[in-house]
Formats: C-alpha cells, structure tokens, sequence
C-alpha cells in the first residue's frame, strides 16, 4: 500500500515542481546564493550507516545544487563545506574528508558541467592544516577555471568567518606598512569599504540570500561580514535530502520579501 501511495505521489510532485519552476523563474533572482551544506552524518546515522558516509551523499548533491543554481541563472553561489572548528572532528573522518577534497577537486577540473558552463572555482579560507596534496589539487583546479566567465562559485574549505576578518585587517595593516603608514593614520581613516576590500570574497557582491538545511538556525560563522544585510532561509531537510522542491520554495520566500537594507 505504501509502495502504490509512493508511486502515485511521484506524478503530483513532478507537476507541482514544473508549476514551482516556472512561477520562480519569473522572480528577481539572488546575484550571490550562500549555502551551509549541513546535516551529512545524520543522514549517514538515520540510514544506519557510518558517519562518514554522509559526506559521499553530501559530495552528490552539491553537484545536483549546483546544476539548479546554472539553471536559475545564479551568478555567484558560495558552499560551505569544511570549517576551521571541523579539524577537531575524529581523526578518521577528518581523514576521509580530505581524502574527498583531494577527489573531488581533481574531478572538478575535468567536470563537463564546470567546463562547459564556465563556472570559475576558488576556495576561500585558510590552508593551513591540508596536505599538500590537497593544496596542490585545489591549486590547479582554481588555475584551471580562473579564465572562466560564467558562473563564480566560492567553495569555503577552512573557513572561519572571525578568522576571514581577522586575516583581512591583517593584510590592511601589513599593507599600510609597506605604504609607509602609521596605525594612527590607519584608523583614522579605516572605513568598512578598507575592510571589505581585503575578504576573501573581495570584488564579488555579499550575498543576497543564504540557505541552511538540516534545521539548525544560525549562521555558525558563515560570511559574518558579507551577510549584514542577507537574507536567511532555514529548511528542516538534511542536506543530502535537499530537494529541487525545497530549493524552489526557498527562492519564492526570497522573492517574496522586500529588502530595505536599513532604510
């Protein structure tokens, strides 16, 4: 009986998806779509298997995102997928993962999908910590794509938002020093905009909206400077049980709010 109810649902989910698509491709797109990709090892859990796993699922469906955000004509998208706190992980899983960063940025530079949609990949966040394989793999797949013109997608690999500002006032100063510049000088005349300039994300607008599955409602970090004036979206499914219809609903939420920014 659940197998016949199953079967006959699937027909009424692909019409209300058609009748979503449409209706949201009529709306003002976000030009910037953060995205925290959370709830992996739950899912790996729930399905009985290890932690670990969750992760392979997780690697498929940002492939599956990435294609709806092509499709929706989303100009820059940023995932968030390995965070500085995550290196206190177990060491066995903080290994599978790197073993998976290594995979898949090598798969990357050779993915149809990213070549023939010319999608520019850089990783955003600090090195430190990776193996050398891993910075050598990233390396070339960002070498790889920085000619590319269509799609700019960040993948946030060690990333920390209090360590990202702090790494750029860090480079403001160094670079005031080599101007010559005192530090009376440097905060007399310091504005958000000299801040701004030295993110990882510079020269790319902050993101419009940002989505974050699994249930959990907070930021965690995620582009604490670049999100202050955002809009969030929080959807209960774990993210490698993330819909097209769950994507779709986010992006009519998106649209349906009006954006002030303070005024």
């Amino acid at each position: 009986m659940v197998r016949r109810l199953l079967a006959l649902s699937r027909p009424l989910y692909w019409l209300y998806e058609k009748r979503l698509l449409r209706e949201v491709k009529r709306g003002p797109m976000p030009k910037h779509l953060g995205l925290i990709l959370d709830g992996n090892r739950r899912y790996a859990r729930a399905l009985g298997l290890s932690p670990t796993k969750g992760h392979e699922f997780g690697v498929q469906k940002a492939y599956e995102v990435l294609e709806w955000c092509l499709e929706m004509g989303i100009k820059t998208v940023t995932v968030w997928v390995f965070s500085t706190d995550n290196f206190k992980r177990p060491p066995e899983e903080v290994e599978t993962l790197m073993n998976l960063f290594l995979r898949e940025a090598e798969r990357m530079a050779e993915d149809h999908r990213i070549l023939e949609n010319q999608v520019r990949v850089r990783f955003i966040g600090r090195r430190e910590g990776f193996s050398p394989e891993v910075v050598r793999a990233i390396e070339r797949l960002e070498r790889r794509t920085e000619g590319h013109r269509g799609m700019f997608l960040n993948i946030a690999l060690g990333y920390g938002g209090r360590e990202e500002i702090v790494d750029a006032v860090k480079r403001l100063l160094l670079e005031a020093e080599a101007r010559g510049l005192s530090p009376k000088e440097v905060a007399e005349g310091l504005t958000p905009e000299d801040i701004a300039r030295h993110l990882y994300t510079a020269g790319l607008p902050d993101p419009d909206f940002i989505i974050r599955t699994s249930g959990e409602i907070r930021l965690s970090g995620f582009l604490l400077w670049q999100s202050a004036y955002s809009e969030f979206y929080f959807a209960d499914v774990l993210w490698p049980e993330f819909r097209k219809i769950d994507f779709l609903r986010a992006l009519r939420s998106y649209q349906a709010r009006e954006r002030r920014f303070g005024r």
